[in-house]
């Protein structure tokens, strides 16, 4: 009897430590899966800064909601970092682990940057989107980011954007031959092909600089931001968009600190970045056309333009031979564009057949 009291007392005692040792691993486990990652994202907007900044806001709300407030993003504007356009390099750099711009402002650093904001002449941001995460645009992305150890992310759509404020109306190509304008990215390559002398402005700085004459025209978003920035106070010419018919900004992402995120965080931070950019389109669309109305109603004085069919003819023509130089020099640049074209060919005779052929029914 005192033998099998003595084997229950040791199969009771191993069970005891099997089981102790279990709850050990269960509470360490636990315990490392309610580890808070505390991120920073440097925006180059200022703070509260109305579409753009509310992306960020709202992709940072939903990715702590997400991880049950395992994911925690805190969100420096441009007044707290003091470089709006220095995104690319805080991140890259890890002294921020996250970034909110736009990709064309990096083109005098890597120049195949700017293929993934939005091309002159190119995709609506419908098309763009489907590009993006169906044509093969965010493997292109990845490999232009990857040198650098960065990550980007479709941010938001501006949708098309207006042409520019311009102080006096453009009526030939030598209306553009020394306009001092304010217009990022390619179209300003454009636009120094014909004469024009382009320059990029932060955000903060570009009423000031319309209203002093340091650049004669602008281009910033459209009536979603436009309004608000009081152009139509200082330049009475609002011309129509050209040159960025499906404006995508950015969520850049330090490769590391992504890396170092369990993988469920890691798919959180995915979904929340593309919900929040998705909203951000939507927000702005809904936005112009609230904007449109008041133009219309309140500021019946501003002079809403086409650019004329020559000077488009000529913007088109310089287009085509910077990308051809461009592709010249460079087999990755070539790649994109090539992969851009031909997506927008498929694309776009869809587009041709359904949205375009619906407005043209409507206009009858």
């Amino acid at each position: 009897m005192n033998i099998i009291h003595s084997a229950v007392k040791r199969v009771v005692k191993k069970s005891l430590i099997v089981a102790l040792g279990c709850a050990a691993m269960l509470s360490t486990t636990a315990h490392a899966s309610e580890k808070v990652y505390r991120l920073k994202l440097a925006e180059t907007w200022g703070p509260n800064f109305p579409i753009f900044g509310d992306a960020t806001k709202n992709m940072a709300a939903m990715a702590e909601k997400m991880s049950n407030g395992r994911l925690k993003i805190r969100i420096d504007s441009a007044n707290k970092h003091k470089a709006p356009l220095g995104i690319f390099d805080m991140v890259k750099s890890g002294q921020y682990d996250m970034g909110h711009s736009g990709s064309y402002y990096w083109k005098g650093k890597v120049p195949n940057t700017l293929y993934f904001t939005s091309m002159p002449f190119g995709m609506t941001p419908a098309e763009q989107y489907a590009w993006f995460y169906h044509g093969g645009g965010m493997d292109l992305m990845e490999q232009v980011y990857a040198p650098h150890n960065l990550l980007s992310f479709p941010g938001g759509n501006s949708d098309i954007q207006m042409g520019g404020w311009f102080q006096k109306e453009i009526n030939t190509v030598d209306d553009l031959k020394g306009l001092k304008m304010r217009i990022p990215g390619f179209a300003g390559e454009i636009l120094a092909e014909v004469g024009a002398k382009p320059t990029n402005i932060a955000p903060g700085e570009l009423y000031t600089s319309l209203e002093r004459n340091t650049i004669d025209a602008l281009e910033w978003v459209g009536p979603s931001l436009d309004l608000r920035m009081g152009f139509h106070k200082i330049a009475p010419y609002y011309y129509t968009g050209w040159h960025e018919p499906g404006s995508e900004l950015q969520f850049l992402v330090n490769k590391r600190t992504f890396e170092r995120l369990p993988e469920d965080l890691q798919e959180i931070l995915r979904v929340a970045m593309r919900t929040a950019a998705y909203d951000m389109y939507t927000q702005a669309t809904h936005a112009s056309g609230k904007n449109w109305s008041t133009i219309q109603e309140t500021y019946p004085d501003i002079k809403v333009k086409d650019f004329p069919p020559a000077v488009l003819k000529a913007l088109r023509d310089a287009n085509d031979r910077l990308l051809a130089q461009h592709a010249e020099k460079d087999e990755q640049a070539k790649a994109i564009q090539q992969s851009q074209a031909d997506y927008l060919k498929q694309v776009r005779s869809w587009t041709n057949i359904s949205h375009r052929a619906y407005l043209n029914s409507q206009a009858q």
